[in-house]
């Protein structure tokens, strides 16, 4: 890449690399999910029991809230292309073509299968990048930088979302037969993987909901990504005290990467406790939580919430449902982290501070 190039890169504010698209974009991704798809599931819940109570008002609250859920799961992929660009800091009007792209690649090609989030996230990036590049570059501006923005991101669309819906099609019903055929060791597995990728800088809920993780499989990725947060919350109270408690157990693991990186061994606790507490979810509890869900954890306790909701919609949320998400989502990777923890402390393999944020 020639000077001339980095320097007009750098003047647009394109920055290429693996951190800009798979960290800042991937969280960009995430925002989005969060504020449209994710909200709209725990509004439409919460109209289904408001609707119980006798009365017009609540007859009426529960007809709003219904609506908005519907509409705010609808523009999902609007809001995706919204975060993706205020992630790598579109100029406004890019911003606002990143919706209509967003909202185009997440349906496209439509029945029976759609891109989804990652159709998004590849469109999206390309389409956001190019809008940038060309900005403010011509006269016509208001003209040049939508044609070009929105028709980067629906050639993109046309040319990959189909294989993207089909492949992640395949992907999910792959491991959604694969769990409930092989429960424990599907449970084992999935649950750790997740629970990795939710305290890696990437997006456990953006993966989640790209490969349509449903049934028991996304009750193991809640349990991997629930044991990554209670456990780090709980094995480093010593260190963190209750602010560690409430910024790791209900925002998120990921703080503790710098600590991970410095000192690897503090990951092992966690993780160990994911490896149980996914066949506990799988097989003695038949945890099911789908998508985004999936992959939040007790981030706000949207995970626990996706849990009730799916498990609600399937008519098995039943005494032993409500067990198993208090022990699989708190009880069981506080208990199973922190004795994890006190032992390798003892053996000295974690020191004092290794976890302080």
């Amino acid at each position: 890449m020639n000077s001339k190039t980095k320097e007009f890169l750098k003047k647009k504010n394109i920055n290429i690399s693996a951190k800009t698209y798979f960290v800042d974009a991937m969280s960009g991704m995430a925002q989005g999910l969060f504020a449209s798809l994710l909200v709209g599931t725990i509004l439409s819940t919460i109209s289904k029991y408001v609707g119980m109570i006798d009365g017009a008002f609540f007859e009426r609250f529960a007809h709003f809230l219904s609506k908005a859920g519907t509409m705010s799961s609808a523009i999902s992929g609007a809001a995706i292309g919204v975060g993706i660009a205020a992630a790598l800091n579109a100029p406004m009007l890019v911003m606002a073509c990143a919706a209509a792209v967003g909202y185009f690649a997440n349906a496209y090609p439509g029945q029976p299968y759609a891109a989804g989030p990652l159709g998004v996230f590849i469109a999206v990036i390309i389409a956001v990048e190019l809008g940038k590049a060309i900005s403010k570059e011509t006269k016509v501006d208001i003209l040049v930088t939508p044609i070009v923005t929105l028709g980067a991101g629906y050639l993109v669309a046309y040319l990959t979302c189909p294989a993207i819906a089909v492949a992640m099609n395949w992907l999910g019903e792959f491991i959604n037969l694969a769990t409930t055929l092989h429960p424990f060791a599907m449970g084992i597995v999935i649950s750790v993987v997740v629970g990795i990728i939710l305290t890696l800088p990437i997006s456990s809920a953006a993966i989640c909901a790209s490969i349509g993780i449903a049934g028991i499989a996304g009750g193991a990725a809640l349990a991997g990504c629930c044991a990554q947060m209670v456990g780090f919350a709980v094995a480093s109270f010593r260190e963190n005290k209750w602010g560690g408690i409430v910024s790791q157990g209900l925002g998120t693991s990921m703080l503790q990467m710098p600590n991970i990186v410095r000192h690897p061994l503090i990951w092992v606790p966690a993780t160990l406790a994911a490896a149980i507490t996914g066949p506990l979810a799988t097989v003695v509890f038949k945890l099911e939580c789908s998508k985004v869900s999936a992959g939040m954890g007790t981030c706000g306790l949207v995970g626990p919430i996706g849990c009730f909701s799916d498990m609600s919609a399937s008519g098995t949320l039943d005494a032993k449902a409500w067990i198993g998400m208090a022990v699989v989502c708190i009880i069981a990777p506080a208990v199973l982290s922190l004795v994890f923890s006190e032992i390798m402390r003892k053996m000295g393999l974690i020191k004092p501070d290794d976890m302080k944020l």
